[in-house]
């Protein structure tokens, strides 16, 4: 892979935490509140609206108990830089993209590189609902009901070799239908990157899909990754290639500012941004703030991987 750097985004192009919170969000927050206080009875008797409802089947082992956000609250306060910086652009601008037809590039050490169709890709592998907490670097978290594949099954299809140590992901290049893609605060194409035991821990997902459904253009449709240890930045969405490497590959958010986003990007309220602290978050549609977990609150599943390693040093 080839990647071309530009000059760091400045400062001034990265949105400030105390803007994070726009208020349109402000005003859905107060909204929900105002309804809070309506009585039930007025609400039809807290019936779940239908694009809140998921298939909740068996519990998987992990599966966080907390409360979804709702499909609303998901689908229209969104990071997605390709359609904008605002955290409503990707909803107002991502109309136009075309998620399909679609194809994934699989290449580098490997045995089997391949151009896949995305229903080939998938053919063959279980699509399991997975109930995850979500947080943003940002100091605002989701709980999102996301339908995805692991993707440790994905790579067992391209088998790869020995030498491949890390796993790198290109977003599609479409300026025509990407709105953000035309201004140059961020190197294009979007890439991101795991280690190898990174990409193949069980709660590691190719997501295809929420709440049930088709994943929305504005949250990565067709195809994006998701590790819910790690800030929500290293979720690299509308995946088309995904690459076996021997040495670590470049991310979009380190190259743009190194001094603020690590390659490991592990949520850890003990390293805060240089602008900010990473020791709270808000719940999208809440309040208060509470308190940052390590890990995102997966330490027990995922802390072994970095043993002995300084998390203040390999942020």
């Amino acid at each position: 892979m080839s990647f071309n750097k530009i000059p760091r985004v400045p400062s001034s192009e990265i949105t400030p935490e105390s803007q994070y919170y726009t208020r349109r969000s402000w005003l859905g927050m107060v909204g929900l509140a105002g309804v809070s206080m309506v009585s039930p009875s007025l609400l039809g008797g807290g019936v779940v609206p239908p694009q809140d409802r998921w298939p909740q089947g068996k519990k998987g082992p992990n599966d966080t108990d907390e409360k979804p956000s709702t499909f609303k609250e998901i689908t229209t306060y969104n990071n997605f830089y390709e359609f904008g910086t605002d955290k409503s652009d990707p909803e107002e601008n991502a109309g136009s993209f075309k998620p399909r037809p679609w194809t994934v590039k699989i290449d580098g050490l490997v045995k089997k590189p391949a151009t896949f169709a995305l229903d080939d890709l998938l053919k063959g592998l279980t699509q399991e609902d997975r109930i995850y907490r979500m947080r943003c670097v940002e100091g605002w978290s989701m709980v999102i009901p996301w339908r995805g594949v692991m993707l440790a099954d994905i790579m067992k299809k391209a088998q790869p070799l020995p030498k491949a140590k890390y796993v790198a992901f290109e977003t599609v290049y479409r300026p025509d239908e990407m709105v953000g893609q035309r201004r140059p605060y961020l190197q294009w194409p979007y890439v991101e990157g795991l280690r190898m035991d990174e990409a193949m821990h069980p709660l590691t997902l190719l997501a295809t899909g929420l709440y049930g459904k088709d994943l929305p253009n504005q949250n990565g449709a067709p195809l994006r990754l998701v590790t819910p240890w790690k800030y929500g930045f290293k979720g690299i969405k509308s995946i088309v290639r995904i690459s076996f490497v021997e040495q670590e590959p470049p991310t979009t958010w380190n190259i743009a500012a190194p001094n603020e986003y690590g390659f490991y990007s592990n949520v850890n309220p003990d390293v805060d941004h240089p602008r900010w602290s990473q020791k709270t978050e808000r719940r999208i549609g809440e309040f208060g703030k509470r308190k940052t977990l390590p890990f995102n609150g997966y330490a027990e599943q995922v802390a072994s991987m970095y043993a002995g390693m300084d998390l203040k040093q390999n942020y």
